[in-house]
């Protein structure tokens, strides 16, 4: 992959989706934190549907510190793996008041010490709520940039460098939205729908380019 090949792809992507926002609901990085945690292994139409009970009832880290665990659990019960999302997001939570005064910490290495909180999860928070460029690898941008040509692993790593290398830093919050988007709109993991895809004619995948 180019970067002039890149920037070919992430144009007609662009074109095609227009302006692309998360899924995900929330209206303060508080409410982003728990629902990137609770995104964990389900769809984000299920933690939406989850999340205006939990935040009526806890509005802020400080609330949600002293929640009791079987209450959360009740409220986030559709998620799936629910005992272990209510353990991390109150252990998030009161690590948050405790560790960092209140304030969701801002770098991607304090971030991951938060529980729940990986390297996919800590980028999603850095770009979409801090406005700092990083580019989060799900399942589907693993799949899309190893079709397309972006990568060649199956390693998140691996795959956030490869993209990393070749689109400008200021571009990476798009990508990861504009990629998202398209592996879950057209290029999805069972028969893609290669005849609508704007990115055919650059696609590896439906090529054949090894």
């Amino acid at each position: 992959m180019t970067p002039e090949r890149s920037k070919e792809i992430l144009a007609l992507l662009q074109k095609y989706y227009g302006d692309t926002r998360p899924d995900l609901r929330f209206m303060s990085l508080y409410e982003l934190a728990v629902a990137v945690v609770l995104s964990a292994q389900t769809t984000d139409r299920q933690v939406n549907g989850a999340t205006p009970g939990l935040f009526g009832k806890y509005p802020s880290f400080a609330e949600l510190a002293k929640a009791k665990k079987g209450d959360v659990e009740r409220l986030v019960k559709s998620t799936g793996f629910f005992r272990h999302k209510a353990r991390n997001i109150i252990g998030l939570a009161s690590m948050v008041m405790t560790e960092y005064g209140g304030n969701l910490p801002s770098t991607r290495d304090e971030l991951m010490k938060l529980p729940g909180i990986g390297r996919k999860s800590a980028n999603v928070i850095l770009s979409v709520g801090f406005g700092i460029p990083a580019l989060a690898v799900d399942t589907h941008i693993i799949r899309i940039a190893n079709r397309i040509g972006y990568a060649d692993s199956r390693n998140p790593d691996e795959v956030e460098k490869a993209l990393t290398s070749v689109i400008p830093e200021k571009g990476w919050t798009k990508a990861h939205l504009l990629l998202i988007r398209h592996g879950r709109t057209l290029c999805i993991a069972r028969k893609p729908r290669c005849s609508e895809c704007p990115v055919i004619a650059l696609c590896d995948f439906v090529n054949n380019i090894p």
